[in-house]
């Protein structure tokens, strides 16, 4: 596990900006909420991270909504690379005390 400690801000890739929203219904604003929201569950995500480092991000909406997320940082930014619900397992773990 570990914390986001500095980043300015959310870079959106262009060609991918609808992508969450056309294949799992989550919106750009709904990702960002859930790195404002308490808990938040980061992982490295190692089996991905041998071009960046990659990390999952559990977490829950303003509305309640529980998320997976992949994400990158670059140049201090959190870049989205996809996101969905959580599964039963994802929630298990995200509830974990």
């Amino acid at each position: 596990m570990m914390k986001i400690l500095r980043y300015t801000g959310f870079d959106w890739d262009k060609g991918n900006l609808d992508k969450n929203w056309l294949k799992h219904k989550v919106s750009n604003a709904e990702c960002e909420e859930v790195f404002f929201n308490q808990p938040l569950l980061i992982i490295k995500d190692e089996k991905h991270s041998q071009k960046e480092k990659r990390c999952h991000a559990l977490g829950k909406t303003e509305s309640g909504r529980l998320l997976f997320m992949s994400f990158t940082i670059r140049n201090n930014t959190i870049r989205i690379i996809s996101a969905r619900d959580m599964s039963k397992k994802e929630q298990k773990q995200y509830e974990k005390p």
